[in-house]
């Protein structure tokens, strides 16, 4: 008698553990660790994970449910993602439940048929389930279900005979294309008979055919060998002459033909940093490096060659970038080297596209995967490298339960797999940095770029002179200038605002009234291509007001700018320039950030004109000029990071001018040029403002020498929120020690969102061995009591915004 431990999929605390199923007898064989079961909780059936298999229980066999169905013969995950799931509940402090699903692609989410899919001859199948592949490859499981055929059929699978594929029932189905089957050479004969010779070009196509019996081809393939239409070849086949067929194709996210490129030649540089990472993968050993190599010095060659290395290994390789607009360039990279061996995963995927590269990867038909933040969990069994492109990131951080850093399960994966993790940056985050210096991690360094072009030349602008001489324009003189001189000579400008819409906020000049959202503690903005006012964080959207909702004043004016704004702007001032804005806004639509892109990299435009988006990865030959329209957007958030952050988006920024032949330029506009952040960016100066910056961080008692957790009480009353916020706060001070300073309970930056007042408190501490306890007492106290008030709490154990 087996026993089966499964974590069910109900996101309650209560039920946030293993419970024992008993395995019917014919289903022992079948139910493995990893697969998904249907099992009997309270009146339904509901989804769960096996997690444990045993052949005893602290459950009298008597009282024990059974297990209801099998959703997969196959494991969808691995001995290890279970591993790594609990150490993500701890970690992260989340239901387990989460942490098991956030691993496997939304398509496992969606309804789907599962079908039995032949690999070899057929002969070498077990007797029993023979008969169902002697007319066709593929057989739909509920056949084998109906007829208790599942024991051979889990034989076969382990022999690698049959495979097991999905196909999603979501708005599309699998992909199928039509082709045209042809017919034997008797049977084209006989056509040929009846038609007779006053049709030349079907006769012509027939001939045609006879050379090619019982092929397979593409409708528009045929039209074009005989030179024919569309009607003619359909006549035909209306004679009987062939058939159409319908074939299931992978969906391939990559539809670019990429040619194939050589290793380069490596730096000195580059060699030494590559030789400490192959003396990891020769040890064995985990090892996390830090490259830290200035804008254009090569770091992506230092990763390429890292991966050929792991793959004549016979390993495997995950490579993390922050953007899905970087994807498309680095893919393209990782394509033009590995070909077919590379699988891309990002949210920009369809559905079905995601669950096609998970299982590429699940089957072990490609050795590399390059994605975003949710790719580290793919579903690999023999991994030798992790990379972090960018690793100062915010995007690598969930904001999400479960609230985990790519970076630390990166870490905790090559740990499990003794493979070396490399994070690379021309801005390492200070953490990171900090932990190299500590010796924690390898610190690698590039000092020079990789063609030993000089670094752009910066000009920082004081925008305060340039309003003091009259010029009221978001351009300043300087950077105008510099602007008509590129489009005279043919050469492309990526300007850079941090800031999408056409206004920050509309304004009332006569009571000052700002427009506000109705949800959300915030200011709406004016999107003009709509005519519309939005709110960038619940989505409520409004029609400009015509006369001021307080005063009625018809006084109402837009202030701020945003990207429409300027791109409305450039036209005034350059009507011959062609742009390309890139923002949120027009980069909805899927693939458009690569269609952009290329259009780009082709010269379709002459200035690329976008948000963050842009800052980081663009590696394009003809980009002489960068100009940061305003560098003081990031440097005055109300977040401790706010001043590091604006030194990396200044670094990254000016790293895409002249990374080839041509010099390159950077103007940051700006009303406090004698910032430390600005200063040091115009020589992308790293060391001098690590260091200070840490003394910044250290007067203050901010990350890395403390720790944070926050701790973040909401509910659609004020006094609700208010008054739970004090008993965390209340809370936290009574159980943990003196070391610990709680700072709060405070409102929360965006102090109500979505129609919900927030309230936190900061925990700062260097080390608190009860602080996961007391956590955990405190979330249980809130799902036990607190939850049924309508309180939601949430603990973010490194939260990148406070």
């Amino acid at each position: 008698m087996k026993f089966a431990q499964v974590i069910v999929d109900v996101s309650a605390y209560p039920v946030d553990r293993p419970f024992d199923y008993l395995i019917p007898e014919d289903w022992e064989e079948l139910i493995d660790l990893g697969c998904r079961v249907k099992v009997p909780f309270g009146p339904r059936n509901v989804l769960g994970f096996v997690t444990g298999i045993s052949s005893q229980s602290d459950v009298p066999v008597e009282k024990l449910k059974a297990v209801a169905e099998i959703l997969d013969l196959e494991s969808v995950l691995t001995e290890e993602m279970l591993h790594l799931a609990k150490w993500l509940k701890h970690r992260t402090i989340c239901y387990e439940i989460d942490a098991l699903q956030v691993m496997l692609p939304s398509a496992l989410r969606a309804k789907y048929e599962k079908y039995a899919v032949l690999l070899n001859d057929a002969a070498q199948l077990p007797e029993q389930i023979k008969p169902y592949f002697e007319t066709t490859a593929k057989v739909n499981l509920a056949q084998f279900e109906k007829a208790d055929l599942f024991k051979p059929l889990k034989r076969a699978i382990k022999d690698r005979l049959i495979i097991i594929e999905n196909e999603v029932k979501q708005k599309g189905h699998v992909k199928q294309i039509r082709k045209v089957q042809i017919h034997s050479r008797e049977q084209l004969e006989k056509v040929q008979q009846e038609m007779g010779k006053r049709a030349p070009k079907q006769f012509a196509l027939i001939e045609w055919m006879m050379q090619h019996a019982e092929e397979v081809f593409l409708p528009d393939d045929i039209c074009e060998a005989v030179q024919i239409t569309n009607s003619v070849l359909n006549t035909v086949i209306h004679k009987g002459a062939a058939t159409y067929i319908q074939e299931e194709v992978y969906r391939d996210p990559f539809t670019k033909d990429v040619v194939q490129t050589d290793f380069l030649q490596l730096t000195d540089e580059q060699e030494q940093a590559l030789a400490k990472i192959t003396a990891s993968m020769d040890d064995k050993r985990q090892e996390t490096f830090l490259l830290h190599g200035i804008t254009g010095s090569g770091k992506t060659e230092v990763y390429l060659q890292a991966i050929q290395r792991t793959i004549a290994d016979g390993k495997e390789a995950i490579v993390l970038v922050p953007e899905i607009s970087l994807t498309p360039q680095m893919t393209e990279r990782f394509k033009s080297r590995f070909g077919d061996e590379v699988a891309v995963m990002h949210s920009g995927l369809s559905v079905g596209e995601k669950y096609d590269e998970w299982r590429k990867v699940q089957q072990g038909k490609v050795k590399v995967v390059v994605g975003a933040r949710s790719a580290v969990f793919a579903p690999f069994k023999n991994l030798g490298l992790f990379i972090l492109d960018e690793e100062h990131e915010s995007t690598y951080k969930q904001e999400d339960s479960p609230r985990y850093h790519a970076r630390d399960v990166a870490i905790w994966r090559g740990e499990y797999y003794n493979c070396p993790v490399i994070l690379g940056s021309a801005t390492p985050a200070l953490e990171s940095f900090a932990r190299a210096k500590k010796g924690v991690y390898t610190l690698l360094t590039l000092e020079n770029r990789a063609k030993n072009q000089a670094l752009p030349v910066v000009h920082i602008v004081d925008m305060r002179e340039q309003l003091q001489s009259g010029n009221r324009s978001m351009f300043s003189d300087p950077l105008m200038e510099a602007l008509r001189d590129r489009l005279d000579k043919k050469e492309q400008t990526v300007l850079f605002l941090n800031r999408r819409g056409y206004s920050s906020f509309v304004l009332c000049r006569d009571c000052g009234t700002t427009v506000q959202c109705p949800n959300c503690d915030i200011s709406l903005t004016y999107h003009r291509y709509q005519e519309k006012l939005k709110c960038h964080y619940c989505g409520h959207d409004e029609y400009i007001p015509e006369i001021c909702p307080e005063c009625q004043s018809e006084n109402i004016r837009y202030f701020g700018t945003g990207t429409q704004k300027v791109e409305e702007e450039i036209y005034k001032l350059f009507p011959e320039a062609r742009v390309l804005r890139m923002d949120v806004d027009t980069t909805k639509q899927k693939g458009a950030h690569e269609k952009m892109l290329d259009a780009f990299g082709r010269g379709e435009a002459d200035i690329l004109l976008g948000t963050q988006m842009i800052a980081k990865g663009l590696d394009f030959p003809n980009i002489t000029l960068v100009g940061v329209l305003s560098a003081d957007t990031s440097l005055h958030l109300p977040d401790y990071r706010a001043t590091e952050k604006t030194f990396q988006l200044m670094t990254q920024v000016s790293g895409r001018a002249g990374r080839h032949e041509k010099l390159g330029e950077v103007y940051i506009q700006t009303y406090t040029p004698e910032h430390y952040a600005i200063q040091l960016s115009k020589e992308q100066l790293y060391t001098p403002f690590y260091e200070r910056e840490m003394h910044t961080r250290h007067m203050a008692g901010y990350p890395p020498y403390y720790y944070i957790a926050l701790v973040q009480v909401s509910h659609e009353d004020v006094m609700l929120a208010a008054e739970y916020a004090g008993r965390v706060a209340e809370y936290l001070r009574s159980n943990l020690s003196f070391n610990v300073s709680v700072i709060g309970p405070t409102t929360a930056s965006i102090a109500r969102l979505q129609n919900r007042y927030r309230y936190q408190c900061l925990i700062k501490y260097k080390v608190e061995p009860n602080l996961i306890s007391v956590l955990l007492q405190l979330i249980k106290l809130y799902r036990s009591e607190w939850i049924k008030k309508g309180i939601v709490l949430t603990v973010d154990l490194d939260p990148t915004m406070i």
